[in-house]
């Protein structure tokens, strides 16, 4: 045992008496004792913190409840915390220093002394203390204190410099960490908002609320360049991550209105990366761009901080250094073959995949009145706005979605929404995403447009808005000095131009468009040569959208419609015949049935293939929110709902599909910490690829939360010759049984 480590403290439990005890402790011992009960110690020091799988969060030392302290609880890095809102981080013993008041250097006896007290190691004491004042502690002889590092961040130990990024306003946005590791520096950037060890999404511009006040304004490669030139009182901003900047995802528009110059690196990686900055910043409006040359005698990697540690006067370096400039006039891109088949860049997300909103792009979705078009379009914004799936489609992350509706009033508008059926957890994470108006009853001209733009504005400051949806056209169409209407192509292209390309420009230019159009009735020839021409104007429409959406009914006896789609930016997506069944939208089976001329025989068959749609995909939804059902429970929870029928006709149907292959059952329920089962003949119900949600994961590393999906496989099977049920040879193959004709 080490004797830095060993520590004499007196307790006078009684001065009046006298009494003195003198007791050893050794720092290390105490440690290995507070982690075999470290669960408990976190649960005495933060009441509303929570476990999760092999982590426990708090919100902050102070206790709060939140995610953003994380402490390991396992391996070898238990006991180890970080706080990834401050960056602050350490071990076990920091911890108990930092959250009962005391400083884990100058307060180390009182720490031992407390922590002693807690695990009950303390001689005449059974009602410890958490407050050092509340002893009296002397030291008798002087103490070899453990020299302790910054706070760790994550593995790549103490960070050695910090730099914080601000928006216009002066509020703190990110913070990027900088580390000296022996492999090299290393960056790590943080977003405030989203409390994540990830860079934010646009990436901001460094030093913003300066860049407000000045016209000229010198970009450089990473935050110690631009400090330097600060301290030389020279305004100066950079990327964040320098010449590694995604330009494609960095918010320029700081620099709007601005003459920037760019003081590259002297290396070829420098140059490339100013000249892709160039023409980023011109892009986003600023009235010149230009690129210095670093002398020709300066060494390799040679930038703005060696200048200024060199004492080098550069303020008259920026005046005489030799230059390419361009101006901030608007120009063709040309590209050669060449260019385009060495381009390897990987492509933009699409903001609803698959390429049916692509960044800088348009949807016209149409469709006949009453057909129920407004009804599908807030389904699909709200769980775009979760960043959840909907028919397939998927967005990368929940979207921020201004919806300017000129139809509906407040409170019909509310009515709907209320209505809509739409699953509690999407409705949760969407909640604070869609921004939707109240029937507005103005027209997109000069004066509507200023109107528009500042509810844009104020629904989303930062980061914009990543959808602009305006429904219907219609409604709020203004077709320039002749007055004309939608149906004409001139007053269309103006409309499109001049007021929905203005109204995204001045938010967000990589946002998307979504409008929706009115169309006249679809006869069947048309269907079948070219459903798209029955959008008003369609001639102007269909030469600028990137996609078209159209909803219409084949056969106006019956309730499903068709989806057909339009894409200019990636391959077709096929024809879906959709309906609403339980108040949801969902898919069906476009080979179940003809859609046309049905015999009432052909009529009730497609009933029970939409009671077979809307069952298979309730105990797959349901799933996906941690509900699973027996047979009995399932017809008992959904008697009367969604069309199905009375309890003894779902259990029917559930028979029927479970002796089709469409459901199978799973007897192992504790595998996935579910309940276990009672008195169950088959089991719980299974379909194909049903999920349970995993566990909130959080990345010590990244700070990322996660959850991940858990893939239930069946154990049993109905035979569908003698209705036993059996074991299932391979859960990973599901066999259907051909439907009855």
């Amino acid at each position: 045992m080490m004797a830095d480590n060993i520590i004499w403290l007196d307790f006078n439990d009684a001065p009046e008496q006298g009494a003195v005890q003198r007791e050893a402790y050794d720092a290390q011992e105490l440690k290995a004792h507070l982690l075999d009960r470290l669960p408990e110690a976190l649960a005495y020091l933060f009441p509303n913190g929570k476990t999760r799988g092999k982590q426990f969060v708090i919100g902050d030392l102070q206790g709060n409840p939140g995610k953003s302290l994380v402490v390991d609880l396992q391996g070898r890095k238990a006991g180890m915390w970080i706080d990834f809102a401050t960056g602050e981080g350490g071990d076990v013993l920091e911890l108990w220093a930092r959250v009962t008041g005391m400083d884990s250097q100058r307060d180390f006896p009182q720490v031992m002394e407390s922590l002693a007290r807690w695990l009950g190691e303390t001689p005449g004491r059974s009602c410890p203390s958490m407050d050092p004042r509340h002893s009296n502690i002397h030291v008798h002889q002087p103490v070899t204190q453990p020299t302790i590092k910054k706070p760790p961040v994550d593995e790549l130990g103490p960070w050695s410099a910090k730099w914080d990024y601000h928006n216009g306003d002066g509020q703190l946005i990110a913070c990027v960490y900088r580390y000296d590791t022996p492999d090299g520096k290393e960056y790590r950037p943080w977003d405030v908002r989203a409390r994540a060890m990830r860079a934010p999404s646009p990436r901001p511009l460094y030093n913003q609320p300066r860049l407000k006040q000045v016209d000229e304004i010198v970009l450089v490669e990473g935050e110690k360049a631009a400090d330097a030139l600060m301290s030389h009182g020279i305004v100066a901003t950079t990327a964040m991550n320098g010449a590694n900047a995604p330009v494609d995802k960095t918010d320029w528009s700081p620099l709007a209105g601005k003459r920037v110059l760019i003081w590259p690196d002297k290396d070829e990686a420098g140059i490339q990366y100013a000249e892709r900055a160039q023409e980023a910043v011109l892009k986003a409006g600023a009235v010149s761009v230009a690129i210095i040359e670093p002398p020709a005698d300066k060494p390799e990697k040679w930038d703005a901080a060696d200048a200024a540690a060199e004492n080098m006067d550069v303020a008259a370096f920026l005046k005489s250094a030799p230059r390419r400039e361009k101006q901030g006039v608007p120009g063709i891109p040309v590209f050669s073959l060449g260019q385009l088949l060495a381009d390897t860049s990987p492509m933009p997300d699409d903001l609803i995949a698959p390429r049916l909103l692509t960044p800088g792009g348009m949807i016209v979705f149409g469709g006949a009145p009453k057909v129920g078009k407004s009804d599908f379009l807030l389904t699909m914004l709200t769980h775009m706005a979760a960043g959840e799936p909907f028919l397939e489609l998927m967005p990368p992350r929940p979207l921020r979605i201004f919806y300017l509706q000129a139809e509906v009033q407040y409170h019909y508008l509310r009515e709907r929404f209320q209505a809509m059926n739409l699953p509690k957890a999407v409705i949760r994470k969407a909640a604070g995403n869609l921004k939707v108006t109240p029937q507005l009853k103005l027209v997109l001209n000069d004066d509507g447009m200023a109107v528009v733009l500042t509810a844009m504005r104020e629904a989303f400051t930062e980061p914009p808005l990543d959808v602009l949806v305006i429904d219907p056209i219609r409604n709020v169409f203004d077709g320039g000095p002749e007055g004309a209407s939608e149906n004409d192509n001139n007053a269309m292209l103006f409309f499109l131009r001049e007021r929905v390309e203005q109204l995204r420009d001045a938010v967000n230019p990589e946002a998307g468009i979504i409008l929706a159009h009115h169309t006249k009735k679809i006869s069947k020839k048309q269907v079948e040569e070219d459903p798209f021409l029955a959008l008003s104007g369609a001639g102007s429409l269909r030469g600028y959208y990137t996609t078209g959406m159209l909803l219409y009914r084949p056969d106006e006896s019956r309730t499903d419609r068709m989806l057909v789609f339009e894409l200019r930016n990636g391959p077709g997506i096929a024809t879906k015949r959709v309906d609403k069944s339980g108040g949801r939208w969902v898919e069906l089976d476009p080979h179940s049935e003809r859609l046309v001329n049905q015999d009432h025989g052909e009529r009730l068959d497609a009933e029970r293939r939409r009671k077979r749609d809307v069952i298979l995909q309730l105990i797959f939804d349901e799933a996906s929110e941690c509900r699973v059902y027996t047979a009995n429970q399932f017809a008992e929870a959904f008697e009367g709902k969604a069309g199905l029928g009375a309890n003894r006709t779902i259990n029917e149907r559930l028979a029927v599909l479970a002796t089709k292959g469409y459901i199978k059952f799973f007897r192992n329920p504790e595998d996935y910490g579910l309940p276990p089962l009672t008195r169950s003949k088959y089991g719980y119900l299974c379909v194909e690829q049903m999920t349970l949600p995993g566990k909130e994961q959080i990345d010590t590393d990244t700070g990322e939360i996660t959850r991940s999906s858990i893939i239930v496989k069946p154990t049993h099977y109905k035979c569908p010759q003698t209705g036993v049920v059996l074991p299932v040879e391979n859960p990973d193959v599901w066999i259907y049984h051909e439907e009855a004709q």
